[in-house]
């Protein structure tokens, strides 16, 4: 029974990392006291371990602790003897870079469709659907592959803001870089605004959080789905 938050976010306007999800955590956690951490998605400015630490703090306030991945020997024995795994977030082309690189993309799949809990932020909610391609990121690295784990039948495109129309920005919105996915490309996407998550409970899955999401088909007019709604019609 598969197990996940997808979140758009860590850290939403006014508030800690991970403070507005802490409430949905506990449960999501509820069977382990330790949580396996993938710091991968930070190419530089803060270490692992320094990554780490902040995700240790924010979990101790619910009586978790963390520890990182890049603690153990090997990656793949601590993935597949977590009792919960959280991938926050950064640069997702570093992120499935680092993943390829260590060989645990079948682990990570494996484990999580078997019922291991996983949260992900940002980067490491990008990670759960079809590709990396619609993440908001420079691909400063070259993954062996811009597939990713599959969890949804779907991409994602965290941190989704929509056009301001008092902007002076000249540029394309995040809504246009979408439709040009779409000109190559048939799945889904779902624009997942801050503080808005995807729960996912065996097969459904459903919206949560304060806002009601973006959804970008192939040659459809982009349109709202309000939170607390399935999104099992996007399979």
């Amino acid at each position: 029974m598969k197990n996940l938050i997808i979140a758009s976010t860590s850290t939403v306007h006014g508030s800690g990392f991970l403070e507005y999800l802490l409430d949905e955590l506990k449960l999501l956690f509820k069977d382990t006291e330790e949580i396996l951490f993938i710091p991968y998605a930070r190419p530089g400015g803060i270490t692992y371990d320094e990554y780490t630490s902040i995700a240790n703090k924010a979990f101790n306030k619910i009586e978790k602790s963390v520890k990182g991945i890049h603690e153990f020997a090997d990656a793949n024995y601590a993935i597949n003897n977590a009792k919960g795994i959280f991938t926050g977030g950064g640069n997702t082309f570093v992120l499935v870079n680092q993943l390829y690189k260590n060989d645990v993309i079948i682990s990570l799949q494996s484990a999580i469709e078997d019922g291991t809990p996983y949260l992900g932020t940002s980067a490491g909610s990008n990670i759960c659907g079809l590709t990396l391609n619609t993440t908001n990121d420079m691909p400063i690295v070259y993954p062996p592959s811009f597939k990713t784990l599959g969890f949804v039948p779907f991409n994602i495109n965290p941190h989704y803001l929509d056009p301001d129309p008092k902007s002076t920005h000249m540029g394309e919105t995040r809504e246009t870089r979408i439709k040009e996915f779409h000109a190559f490309n048939t799945q889904p996407v779902i624009g997942l605004r801050e503080g808005s998550w995807i729960e996912i409970k065996d097969n459904n899955i459903r919206l949560r959080g304060n806002l009601d999401a973006r959804i970008f088909e192939q040659n459809k007019e982009p349109y709202e789905v309000a939170t607390n709604n399935d999104l099992d019609f996007l399979k």
